[in-house]
């Protein structure tokens, strides 16, 4: 079995609808994100995933607002619905930890 390990950083806009708070308002975050991914067998160029392809779904996300997104306008765009997002988007991925500031991570796995 192999494991693969991705951290990434971007950084974007949101705010939180049906939420009483600050973050109803738009603000944004430098989001520290960690992909893991698993195979136990690797494709035609000897790799579970390429480290530029999750670079690539992730960094859709940089420099935007979430809720301009599709997958983001029926949930909020917050830490846990980010990470279980990218989940879903990345081949062979298991688990996504998604910091929003420092000290405080989401931790979204694949059951």
């Amino acid at each position: 079995m192999w494991y693969l390990e991705k951290q990434i950083s971007i950084c974007s806009s949101h705010n939180l609808r049906n939420y009483e708070g600050k973050c109803k308002n738009l603000h944004g975050h430098n989001w520290d994100i960690v992909v893991k991914c698993k195979s136990d067998s690797l494709d035609e160029k000897g790799m579970v995933i390429d480290f530029g392809d999750i670079k690539d779904i992730a960094m859709k996300y940089d420099h935007a607002n979430l809720n301009d997104f599709e997958e983001f306008k029926i949930c909020n765009p917050t830490a846990e619905n980010i990470a279980k997002v990218l989940l879903e988007q990345i081949p062979h991925c298991h688990e996504v930890i998604v910091e929003e500031t420092k000290g405080n991570k989401v931790i979204y796995v694949e059951d």
